[in-house]
C-alpha cells in the first residue's frame, strides 16, 4: 500500500492506495479520524451506475465503525452536477438529522466526489467528508485537493468550495468494473501530470503497459498534485497548471453537451493549446505531436470539429478569467510548462 500525505493550510490527510482497501474501510476512518470527535452517522452518496457495484461492499466495510450508515443514490452522469442534485443531498442529511460531528463518504467518479464534497463543505457550514474514487480519473485528480462544486448553464465547475477530505482511499480493484473506454479517460489526466512535470511518467504512459503499472500511475500522480496543493491550496498561483489542456476542454464539454466526457476532452485541450503555443512563438518545441501520440495509444481523439465561434462563449466564461485577462497553461517541453496570462481579446483574435 502507498500513502501519500497532503499538507495544506487547512488540514493534512492521508492518500491511501492500495487493492482491496475498501475492505479496510473502518479501519482506516478509524486511522484518519483519531483524535478528532467520532462521527455517530456516517452518509454514503453515491450515484446509480456504481451503488449497484460497490455500494452493498462499501456499508459492509463499514459496520464495524459502529456508527449509524444511511445510503443516498443520485442519477448518474454530468448532467446531475448541479444545485438541484446538492440541494437533494442537503434535504436528506437534514431530515436524517445527520450533525455537524458526522461524515459524508463520496463513493465514485469525479462528479460524486464533486457533488459530495460541496454538499458537505455547505451543510451546517461544513462537515467531513472521505473520499472514495472508483474511476481513474477521480483517483489520479479529482478526489485530492479540496475542489467541490457544480456546473452552471453558462459553463463547468461554476460553483463550488474548497473543502478538504479528512481521507482519500484509492483502492485499483474498483477500477476493475470500468469499461476500457472510461478508465482510459482517466489517462489523458495522467498524461497531463506527465506533461507539466514529470517527465519519465509520461514516458511511462507512452511505451509500457497501464495495467502493469496501474498503482504506480496512481501514487505519482497523487503526489504530483499533493506536492502542487502543498503551495497553493486556493488556486491562485502554481495550482493553475493543473488546468492544462482545461480551459478548451470545458468549452468542448459544453458544446458537445456533456456527449463528450471530461478526460477526453482534456486530451483535446492538451493537444489544441500545445499547438497554439507553438504557433505563436510561445514556446520553441513543438510538444502537441508526442502528446497526440501518448493519447492515441488509449483510443483518446486529438481534435475536435467544434469551431472557434462555438468554443468561445464558453472560453470567456471560464472560471480562472480575471477581469480581462485569461491564464493558459503552456508546455515548453514534456514534463515542463509555464503560465502565461492573455488578454481575452488576444485569444479571441488568435482564434478567429
Amino acid at each position: 500500500m502507498n500513502s501519500i500525505e497532503v499538507k495544506t493550510g487547512s488540514s493534512a490527510y492521508q492518500v491511501r492506495i492500495g487493492r482491496g482497501l475498501l475492505d479496510s474501510l473502518s479501519a482506516e476512518l478509524e486511522s484518519a479520524l483519531q483524535g478528532q470527535k467520532r462521527p455517530s452517522t456516517i452518509a454514503v452518496v453515491t450515484e446509480s451506475n456504481v451503488a449497484p457495484l460497490h455500494l452493498a461492499t462499501a456499508v459492509e466495510a463499514l459496520r464495524p465503525f459502529g456508527a449509524r450508515i444511511l445510503q443516498h443514490v443520485f442519477p448518474a452522469g454530468e448532467t446531475s452536477k448541479n444545485l438541484d442534485t446538492v440541494t437533494g443531498i442537503l434535504n436528506f442529511l437534514a431530515e436524517n438529522h445527520v450533525t455537524r460531528s458526522d461524515l459524508v463518504v463520496a463513493l465514485g467518479g469525479g462528479v460524486t466526489g464533486d457533488i459530495a464534497g460541496f454538499a458537505a463543505a455547505i451543510y451546517l457550514r461544513g462537515i467531513r467528508v472521505a473520499q472514495i474514487p472508483t474511476t481513474l480519473l477521480a483517483a489520479i485528480d479529482s478526489s485530492v485537493g479540496g475542489k467541490t462544486g457544480v456546473d452552471l448553464p453558462a459553463g463547468k465547475n461554476l460553483c463550488g468550495a474548497f473543502w478538504q477530505p479528512s481521507l482519500v482511499l484509492c483502492d485499483p480493484d474498483l477500477l476493475t468494473t470500468l469499461p476500457i473506454k472510461v478508465l482510459h479517460d482517466g489517462v489523458a489526466e495522467a498524461i497531463k501530470y506527465g506533461v507539466i512535470g514529470d517527465r519519465p511518467l509520461f514516458d511511462l504512459l507512452a511505451t509500457r503497459n497501464l495495467d502493469d503499472h496501474l498503482e504506480e500511475v496512481i501514487a505519482q500522480c497523487v503526489a504530483s498534485k499533493s506536492a502542487i496543493v502543498a503551495r497553493d491550496e486556493f488556486d491562485r498561483g502554481d495550482r493553475a497548471l493543473l488546468n492544462f489542456g482545461h480551459t478548451f476542454a470545458h468549452a468542448i464539454e459544453k458544446c458537445s453537451d456533456f456527449t463528450i466526457p471530461h478526460g477526453r476532452a482534456v486530451g483535446i485541450g492538451m493537444v489544441m493549446i500545445s499547438q497554439l503555443a507553438y504557433q505563436q512563438g510561445w514556446t520553441r518545441e513543438a510538444c502537441a505531436p508526442a502528446i497526440a501520440a501518448a493519447l492515441q495509444r488509449y483510443g483518446l481523439p486529438t481534435a475536435t470539429d467544434f469551431t472557434s465561434v462555438q468554443l468561445m462563449p464558453y472560453l470567456l466564461g471560464d472560471k480562472k478569467r480575471s477581469g480581462n485577462k485569461l491564464t493558459l497553461v503552456i508546455p515548453e517541453t514534456i514534463g515542463h510548462c509555464v503560465l502565461k496570462t492573455i488578454a481575452v481579446e488576444e485569444l479571441q483574435d488568435i482564434l478567429a
